[in-house]
């Protein structure tokens, strides 16, 4: 990453330093899910009705496949659609003009998140040290490794959990399916981190979550770029790079190195 590099001459806190400074200067305008019990979703952070926990999506996935689901979700902000981010979104896994800037803003923002904010995944779900990292699959068969998991693989020493689609995968479909993906190998008492850049129906990821939990995996936490919303005004509260919905102390949940 431009300017990663060169930090590293002057030691990793100064490159710390220098990517928490990106992601401040790119916060303004975006959108960050609020604290729990504030009219979210207590699954994807989607607003809801008064009275209701989860959204539709959510309460369906959690009767289609029960103890599938991810432990926990953690959308970094609010994806809306004409907003710079959702542009970033659709623009970093292609070969378009300003492609480059948005990866590079997308892998500043997922890794200060991971280092800074992962303690606070790990405590909201009680859960032990992430042993294995994994990427929802594109839908396009796309060759080679994803775009997201290639933005920040030379920076975790983690091992990566492969998921493939099982021929039902479409590039539309967004639907819950158990068996649309399978795990590349045996899991057994996995912890994985589960990456995906940006949440919809939250029927992918949950998706992903069932392979991996029949894989064996005896926990998963979702990480997502992007809550995708259209509502014609922002939910949630500004977006601060030193908070997320579920900050608190806690313990870091992979170690990042630049």
């Amino acid at each position: 990453m431009g300017g990663v590099a060169h930090s590293r001459l002057s030691g990793p806190s100064a490159a710390w330093a220098d990517l928490r400074a990106r992601v401040r200067l790119q916060a303004a305008g975006l959108r960050a899910p609020a604290a729990a019990g504030s009219g979210l979703c207590e699954v994807c952070w989607a607003p809801v009705h008064p009275g209701y926990a989860r959204c539709f999506d959510c309460d369906l996935h959690a009767e289609s496949v029960p103890g599938g689901s991810a432990d926990v979700v953690l959308p970094i902000a609010y994806s809306v659609k004409g907003s710079d981010l959702a542009r970033d979104l659709w623009l970093y896994k292609s070969a378009r003009a300003g492609a480059p800037a948005a990866r590079a803003a997308l892998r500043a923002r997922l890794l200060v998140f991971l280092r800074d904010h992962g303690g606070c995944l790990r405590r909201q779900a009680a859960m032990p040290p992430v042993t294995h990292l994994c990427v929802v699959p594109s839908g396009r068969g796309r060759p080679g490794p994803h775009p997201l998991a290639a933005l920040i693989a030379p920076y975790v020493g983690l091992p990566w959990a492969g998921l493939a689609a099982r021929g039902n995968d479409h590039r539309w479909v967004r639907e819950l399916d158990p068996d649309r993906f399978q795990a590349a190998q045996p899991l057994p008492g996995a912890t994985v981190l589960l990456l995906d850049d940006t949440w919809a129906s939250g029927g992918s990821v949950q998706s992903a979550s069932a392979a991996l939990r029949r894989a064996g995996a005896s926990w998963v936490a979702a990480v997502v770029l992007g809550r995708h919303l259209t509502l014609p005004h922002p939910a949630g509260v500004p977006f601060r790079p030193d908070h997320c919905a579920v900050h608190g102390a806690g313990h870091a949940l992979i170690r990042l190195d630049l």
